[in-house]
């Protein structure tokens, strides 16, 4: 599924054997139009590009978290990305004409796959655990391992840089 390619780099070991591994809950599902890999949009602008909307439903004992997120536009979504590898510690983007260490890139395959995804609440029933969004950068059953409210006020930078996308 992640093809290796030249310039990058692999751990000696895989993080999901590690036994200090972390031992996380998943709390809900993403219900996506993403099937397969190759369909799904890289990042969440694509992902509002392309159109077509996402679910979030959160799983029986831990629906009472969601009592207070109504009200919020966004929701910032940490998802665990399983079907990627993890022992890729420098990769090469397709998009881009040098490998980059891990941390570099918001690729899927890393250490600990989480997803960060920041949509707009569409919907809420705090009932039945489900959050309606306007669009979802991961594929359809991806688990939800947290989700925390959209807070403008500090989590927007005004003004964050970047290095240009061809470095």
């Amino acid at each position: 599924m992640f093809e290796q390619r030249d310039g990058e780099v692999a751990l000696q070991g895989d993080p999901a054997t590690d036994a200090d591994d972390a031992r996380l809950a998943y709390i809900g599902r993403i219900a996506s139009p993403w099937k397969l890999r190759e369909d799904c949009p890289k990042n969440m602008n694509a992902a509002r590009e392309r159109g077509g909307t996402a679910t979030v439903t959160v799983d029986t004992p831990y629906r009472a978290g969601l009592a207070g997120l109504a009200g919020f536009s966004h929701v910032v979504i940490l998802s665990w990305f399983e079907q990627a590898p993890r022992n890729l510690i420098v990769q090469k983007p397709r998009h881009a004409s040098d490998a980059k260490g891990v941390f570099a890139l918001r690729s899927p395959a890393r250490p600990n796959p989480i997803g960060l995804h920041v949509a707009r609440i569409v919907a809420l029933d705090v009932e039945q655990g489900v959050i309606e969004l306007d669009a979802i950068d991961a594929l359809d059953g991806t688990p939800v391992i947290d989700l925390k409210p959209y807070f403008a006020s500090v989590d927007a930078i005004a003004d964050a840089t970047r290095p240009s996308k061809d470095t």
